[in-house]
Order: structure tokens, then C-alpha cells, then sequence
């Protein structure tokens, strides 16, 4: 207890440690959280490797060598091309977290932004806004690539461009449920009566209330545009040669499924992981950040 007999916690400088300390020793007891967590670093570690180090170029062929099994030389064997797998699959986790970032990035932003002046104005704006979510909606990401394709040609920007504008309706639409909670509290009603506006009560109250659902929503969104980013490049829409992808890996090892199976084996693999990780670590993070399942814990 401090001289006036308030605790020392409470002050502003400790509290704020205190709480970010209680959070990692929550976060380090939560299964799912560190799980995730460890994931997410391989993924982010495969990719920062590969502009450093590769076992082998992932470019370069060899013909003699395709199709080969897993060896000294080869990690995880080659594909058809000679190609030395383990070396694509750290490049091709570049395409996955570069469309991740990139695409969440144009979500997040764009819907963030729509989805706190549909809570703030009401209204004819929050209307119009939310059936130009619904409208959005009618698009799923694939079929945006396969639009943004037929006009622009297939490429990784096309890709990316149709993730991010798939996403912007989905941040959106939760900006704006969360922010309308926010909007009813009491504190607003103080806020509005100190005198501040709509623009300076979402930046000083709105949005930093809504940040832990926005942050969860982030991994569970990259998890989903790693999936979608695959299947584009699967249907050959996406990242396209040579840039490796583990969509398009997956894509010419189903012709030699009986010739070389392991060669679906490791990007399937690799995909599953990292969306695995991305959604148990949001898992994770919607209860550490939630002070109701906090407290429960």
C-alpha cells in the first residue's frame, strides 16, 4: 500500500506493468495461446530464413534428380522438375505471410474505418454502409480473383487485391457491432456531455475499447488468406512461376500422387500448420483479452 493508502499497482506506470506481466504469465498457461504461438514463429522463422538461407535454390533444376525421395542432399526430396522441395517450401511461406499482411492489412484498415463511422453517424450512413457490406459479401474471394483475373491477368496483386476487398465488409461488420457497444456505455454519454465529438470519442474511447476484438480478428483473418492464397494459386490464379507457393506445389503433385506422394504431403502439410497456428493462437488471444474469460481462467 502506498502512504494514501492506495495500492501501488493502481498507479499509472505500475499498473500498466502489472498488467502486461499478468497477461504473459496467463498467456504462458494457456495451452492453445502457446501452441499457436509456436507455430506462428516456425512460419514467420521459414520465411525470414529463406532470404538468408535455402538448403538448395529452389530455382534451379535437375532433371536427373526429379522425383526423388527424401535424402542427404534433398531433406525432403525433389519434385518433377528436380527441384529441391525443402527449399521451396521456406520460399513459398514468403507468398503466404506477404499476402497475409498485405491483404488483412487492406481489411483491416478500409473496414475498420467504414465499420466506426457506421457506429458513429447512424442513420442513413450506417445503412448504406451496411448493405454495401451485404453487397460485398455476395463475392467470395475467389471468385473476385477470377473476375479481377479474367480483365487484369493472374498474378500475386491480383491475389492479394481480392483477399483485401473479401475482407473489408468482414472488419466492417465487427467494427461496427463492437463500436455500437461502446457507443451505449456511460462513459460515452460523460464524453459527449464534456463537449467531444464523434471523431474524437472513437479515436480516444471507441477504438482502443474494441482493439483486443480487432487484434483476434487479425489472426483469424491471416489464417484465412493463407487459405485462400493456396487455392488461388492451386486453380493458378495466384502467385505464379517460378515464384514458389505452396498452393501451386500442391497443384502439379496431384498428377504424380502415385508416383510421389510426399511431394502433396509437404505443402498440405505446411498449410494446415500454419493455419492451425494462426487460429489457435487467435483462440488464445480472445480469451486472454476478454476480461470475462480472463477472470474465469
Amino acid at each position: 500500500m502506498s502512504s494514501a493508502g492506495i495500492p501501488a499497482a493502481t498507479t499509472p506506470a505500475t499498473g500498466r506493468t502489472a498488467g502486461r506481466h499478468g497477461f504473459w504469465q496467463r498467456a504462458l498457461r494457456h495451452r492453445s495461446f502457446m501452441i499457436g504461438g509456436v507455430l506462428t514463429l516456425a512460419l514467420i522463422v521459414a520465411a525470414g530464413l529463406s532470404f538468408v538461407w535455402t538448403p538448395l535454390s529452389p530455382y534451379d533444376m535437375d532433371m536427373a534428380n526429379k522425383l526423388a525421395g527424401p535424402s542427404a542432399k534433398h531433406w525432403l526430396g525433389t519434385d518433377a522438375f528436380g527441384r529441391d522441395v525443402a527449399s521451396l517450401l521456406l520460399v513459398g511461406a514468403r507468398a503466404s505471410i506477404l499476402v497475409g499482411i498485405i491483404a488483412v492489412g487492406i481489411g483491416l484498415v478500409a473496414g475498420t474505418a467504414l465499420g466506426l463511422l457506421a457506429a458513429a453517424k447512424r442513420g442513413w450512413v450506417e445503412e448504406a454502409i451496411m448493405r454495401l457490406t451485404d453487397f460485398s459479401l455476395a463475392f467470395p474471394a475467389i471468385l473476385l480473383a477470377i473476375m479481377l483475373t479474367a480483365v487484369f491477368g493472374a498474378g500475386i496483386v491480383n491475389a492479394i487485391i481480392a483477399i483485401g476487398i473479401y475482407n473489408i465488409p468482414i472488419f466492417a461488420r465487427i467494427t461496427r457491432a463492437s463500436a455500437n457497444a461502446v457507443w451505449s456505455r456511460e462513459y460515452i454519454a460523460a464524453a459527449q456531455a464534456c463537449g467531444k465529438g464523434p471523431f474524437a470519442i472513437t479515436m480516444q474511447h471507441v477504438l482502443p475499447n474494441i482493439s483486443a476484438v480487432l487484434i483476434v480478428q487479425i489472426t483469424i483473418r491471416f489464417a484465412i488468406a493463407i487459405l485462400a492464397e493456396a487455392a488461388l494459386s492451386y486453380l493458378g490464379l495466384g502467385t505464379q512461376p517460378p515464384q514458389p507457393s505452396w498452393g501451386r506445389m500442391l497443384s502439379e503433385a496431384q498428377t504424380l500422387m502415385f508416383q510421389q506422394p510426399l511431394l502433396a504431403v509437404w505443402p498440405g502439410a505446411a498449410i494446415a500448420m500454419a493455419v492451425l497456428g494462426l487460429n489457435l493462437m487467435g483462440d488464445g488471444l480472445r480469451d486472454l483479452l476478454d476480461p470475462r474469460l480472463a477472470r474465469a481462467r
